[in-house]
Formats: C-alpha cells, sequence, structure tokens
C-alpha cells in the first residue's frame, strides 16, 4: 500500500515508523503519575524536595535537549539521532524496574528526558520532510491525534497496573522498542518512491518560499514569526492545561467526588485528539477563523467550570478546552513549517514545540503570581484568568486573522 505525500509516494510502514515517533513523545512523566501519592510510603525517607526534583526535573531537561535535537537535524543526522534517543529512552525503560532507591528513579528520569528531548521535534520534523500542502497539514492532525490517544490508554495501562507493583507502571516505557524496528523503513532506499528527492525538496522549498507571505527571499527562518507563533503555543498550553494542575481542587471546592478528577482528565486529552482527524476539514470549513474559535472554545469550556457545579456540565466544559486546543496545535505546526526552508523546518518546529514544555513546566508559578497579584487564592480563579485571557487572544485573532500569524487560509497549499 502506497501512501501519497504530496511529493510522491512512501510505504505504509514507512508512515507507520512515523506515526510511531508521535506516540512515544507522549510518554515521558507518565508512569511516574500514578505512583506520586504512594512514594511517601515507597521510600519512607524520600523528601518533597526529591519528589519535586522527581516530576520537574525531566520536563525541564527535555527543553535544552529538544532544542539540540533541532539544531542537529540541520545536519544529515536524523535517522541515527533519533536511533540514539529511542536506545537511550528503552534503556532508562528497562532500568526503572531495577530502582531501589528516590535517588535513582531521579537520575533515571533526567536521562529518560534527554531521551525524550532528541525525538520530540523528530516527530513533526520527519512529517515536514516527507508530505507537502494538504497531505502534511492532515498527517500533523494525526500525529497530535496519535500522541494524545497513546497518552489516554497508556495513562489507564500505567495506573491499572500501579495496583499491583510499583514497578509496572514503567513497562510503557518500553514502547520505544516498536520505534525501533520500524526504523529501518525511514531509511532512503525506503523513500525511494517518493519521487522528488531531498535536494530537489529544498530548492523547491526556497523557490515557493520566496513566494509567500512566510519568508523572504534569502531568508533561512522568518524569525519574528517563529516568535509569535512561540508566544501563541505557550499562551495555547498555559490556557488550556491550567485543568491538569487545578482541576481537582475545583472539584473539591464544589463538594463533588474527587474520583472524577481522572476522567476528566482523560476527556481533555480525548477532546485534544479529536479535531486531530479531521484538520484539513477544520482549515477548509473555517480557514482565518480557526485561532479564533480554537481560543474562543477553550475560554467558553474554562467558564463553564468556573459558572457550573454540576459533574456533567463541567466535564462538558473540560471537552470544550480540550477539542478548542485540539484545533490550535496542528494548526501552529503547520504555520511552523511554512516559516522556514526545508533544512530548517525540524530546528523551526523544534523552536516552536519546546514552549510546550516551558509552557507546562512554569504554570503553576504563573498561576501563583496571578492569585498574589489580585489577592484571590479561590480554587476557580485560575479559571477565570485563564478564560478572559482566552476570550483576548480570541479577540485578536480574529481583528488579524489576515495577518501572517492568525492567518489559515494558505495552510494547505
Amino acid at each position: 500500500m502506497k501512501i501519497q505525500t504530496g511529493r510522491g509516494s512512501i510505504s505504509m510502514l514507512t508512515l507507520l515508523a512515523i506515526w510511531s515517533i508521535s506516540a512515544v513523545t507522549s510518554l515521558p512523566g507518565l508512569a511516574v503519575s500514578p505512583i506520586l501519592g504512594d512514594l511517601d510510603k515507597i521510600f519512607p525517607t524520600a523528601s518533597d524536595l526529591e519528589i519535586q526534583m522527581l516530576t520537574s526535573l525531566p520536563n525541564l531537561l527535555i527543553i535544552p535537549f529538544v532544542l539540540l535535537s533541532g539544531k542537529i537535524s540541520e545536519s544529515s543526522g536524523k535517522i541515527p539521532m533519533l536511533i540514539f534517543g529511542l536506545c537511550l529512552f528503552l534503556l532508562c525503560g528497562i532500568m526503572y524496574f531495577f530502582a531501589t532507591t528516590m535517588n535513582a528513579l531521579i537520575i533515571i528520569s533526567c536521562f529518560l528526558g534527554i531521551g525524550a528531548g532528541l525525538i520530540i521535534p523528530l516527530s513533526t520534523g520527519l512529517i515536514a520532510d516527507v508530505f507537502s500542502g494538504e497531505y502534511r497539514a492532515e498527517q500533523f492532525g494525526l500525529s497530535s491525534s496519535i500522541t494524545n490517544i497513546t497518552l489516554v490508554f497508556s495513562t489507564l495501562i500505567a495506573g491499572w497496573l500501579a495496583n499491583f507493583n510499583w514497578h509496572l507502571p514503567f513497562v510503557v516505557y518500553l514502547l520505544p522498542v516498536v520505534c525501533l524496528g520500524l526504523c529501518n523503513y525511514l531509511r532512503p532506499k525506503y523513500m525511494t518512491n517518493n519521487t522528488k528527492t531531498i535536494t530537489d525538496q529544498k530548492s523547491q522549498s526556497v523557490q515557493n518560499n520566496n513566494n509567500t507571505k512566510y519568508i523572504q527571499a534569502g531568508q533561512a527562518i522568518n524569525k519574528k514569526l517563529i516568535f509569535g507563533l512561540m508566544i501563541v503555543y505557550f499562551l495555547a498550553t498555559y490556557v488550556c492545561f491550567i485543568v491538569t494542575f487545578n482541576l481537582p481542587f475545583v472539584i473539591q471546592s464544589y463538594h463533588l467526588n474527587t474520583d472524577y478528577s481522572g476522567s476528566f482528565i482523560s476527556i481533555l486529552f480525548l477532546a485534544i485528539m479529536i479535531p486531530g482527524f479531521f484538520i484539513t476539514r477544520i482549515i477548509k470549513w473555517i480557514s482565518d477563523y480557526a485561532f479564533m474559535i480554537g481560543f474562543g472554545l477553550l475560554a467558553i469550556g474554562l467558564l463553564f467550570i468556573v459558572l457550573f457545579k454540576n459533574i456533567v456540565l463541567i466535564g462538558f466544559g473540560t471537552f470544550i478546552i480540550g477539542f478548542g486546543f485540539g484545533i490550535i496545535q496542528p494548526l501552529i505546526y503547520n504555520k511552523t513549517v511554512l516559516t522556514a526552508r526545508t533544512e530548517k523546518a525540524v530546528l523551526a518546529l523544534a523552536f516552536v514545540m519546546v514552549m510546550n514544555y516551558v509552557g507546562l513546566v512554569t504554570l503553576p508559578f504563573i498561576a501563583e503570581f496571578f492569585e498574589s497579584l489580585f489577592h484571590d487564592k479561590a480554587s476557580v480563579f485560575p479559571f477565570l484568568i485563564n478564560s478572559i485571557m482566552g476570550a483576548l487572544i480570541a479577540v485578536a485573532s480574529f481583528i488579524f486573522r489576515k495577518d501572517t500569524l492568525f492567518s489559515c487560509n494558505d495552510l494547505l497549499n
């Protein structure tokens, strides 16, 4: 079976290899979550600082290595770097089963973050290399969906396995073995059916980009536009993922059953997954209004959680939030590719994708800053602030919908 790329065709196995990388990018930190509440029992002498290091240090290390991966990708070392990152990730997954101390868990998790950082930009970078136009937009959507559906099912599996033994959730970190088995299909000899070579693609990229509004003649990367996309992605991440940090406290303050918290987080990621399956249709239907609708849905969903103390309506609000973010994410990836020449595409994607992790790491601190600024410690206050923020960005994206930062009418070209 041949898969059309807009530049020719590739085999189904090559496409599965690309998809498998997207699945791995959802895993860092996932296996630790189910055992966080029991760490004080597993390691009675562990301090609060050590527990915080276990959860935060890997995400911090992902950030510089995502950027390093983007830089290395400018050379011809993408596949060797991918294999190295996957091997490091897999080795860490195996080592977790032999960890018996908190320090060992922290050190292994740090190396896992390094491996993940090397892999993450390639999950979208290889799509940018292989696909173009409408085919690229479709694959970015599917990549986002695969990442989130893997996250949901892996979380459920890890949570279930944690009931038997605290080591067992780390089995989800063995998924890279599948990717390594498929990496062979990313080598040049399996790309021979792709009718344009990388050199041809680079040449055409320069010619095409010179004739678009995204990059000027002689530019390698439109730095101004990349910076704008980084800010938009950071804001989208911050506005959306307040749910994962603060929703349990809101449910508790509403005197509702806190057991629903985990279900709502699953609903969020399932909702993020859905738009990716038909992102090309979304772009065709709503075009330049896509960012406005995405951020508008974030604002409305957060407002639902603020206004309603009903489990069903909170769940619906969470779904709306996820759906809005699910529209925004692949749009940003698509626009990022257009702001750089082919050989710089992975580097551009690395700069933008790293903002997702910067947003997650800084989210608690920003939320606390707003609470201190307005002297409001109510559990729903972060949701109200983020709803207002999402609404303001939606208004801005409507006003500037024809600007290069927010326009979407040519993403499928």
